[in-house]
């Protein structure tokens, strides 16, 4: 089946075209990290998308969590809340991703 993987997971590398102009990408420490991110963020709601770090940038785990403007403060509180911090934010402007401060 297109898509998954031997253990019927959805493939993560298909899913790097969705990061659109405008989109935020947040990168972690570790891959532990931004798996606990994504399990926090989601069970609170927030519309994110696990996806690998873009070529352009550069990541020792490999994977990052994408979300739209929109929602940047409410995602920053919600981590926060849980002790975690966003190592890197990008703002994807036409081709490239620019570095946001936090």
């Amino acid at each position: 089946m297109p898509g998954r993987t031997a253990l019927g997971v959805r493939s993560l590398f298909g899913r790097a075209a969705l990061v659109k102009d405008g989109d935020l990408v947040a990168i972690f420490h570790s891959i532990h990290r931004v798996m606990k991110a994504e399990k926090i963020l989601k069970q609170a709601g927030k519309q994110v998308l696990l996806i690998p770090v873009p070529r352009q940038l550069t990541s020792d785990c490999g994977l990052a969590i994408r979300f739209t403007q929109d929602l940047r403060v409410e995602i920053e509180e919600v981590l926060a809340a849980s002790g975690l911090e966003i190592q890197e934010l990008y703002l994807r402007k036409y081709k490239d991703f620019v570095r946001l401060d936090g």
